[in-house]
């Protein structure tokens, strides 16, 4: 395997995590909106990745393949009658984020991002290494 594919690809991963964390970032923003632009409480957002091959390279490759909405975790219902934003039953829906989960991913996410930087710096020791050698 070429150093500079290897590094490409962890370049692929940083990006990936990067935008991770921003998605973390924007769910714990946005934690106790009740109220959105689509006119609801607001909905955690979720990414996907998808693995894809360079044909280029033949690497394997790590994309974001969407960000999209979770819809399968229920929104959280207070009973709060005194709410301007409350049913006619007196309940409030608030977003469907978990700060600690969020926080968690996005301490996970800095770790894999980590990792892609030290194998960059491990490909550049050995691509220099190299150099040194043929000198």
């Amino acid at each position: 395997m070429d150093l500079m594919q290897s590094i490409n690809v962890s370049v692929g991963g940083m990006y990936a995590q990067s935008q991770r964390m921003k998605v973390a970032a924007e769910n714990i923003a946005n934690a106790d909106s009740v109220l959105s632009e689509s006119g609801g409480a607001y909905r955690r957002q979720q990414l996907y990745f998808q693995s894809e091959v360079n044909k280029a390279t033949g690497m394997t490759e790590v994309k974001v393949a969407k960000v999209a909405p979770d819809m399968k975790t229920p929104m959280n219902v207070v009973y709060e009658p005194g709410h301007d934003l409350a049913d006619e039953n007196g309940f409030v829906e608030y977003p469907n984020v978990t700060t600690q989960t969020e926080s968690m991913d996005m301490r996970q996410a800095s770790r894999m991002y980590e990792a892609n930087m030290t194998a960059i710096e491990s490909a550049r020791e050995m691509m220099l290494r190299s150099i040194d050698m043929l000198r």
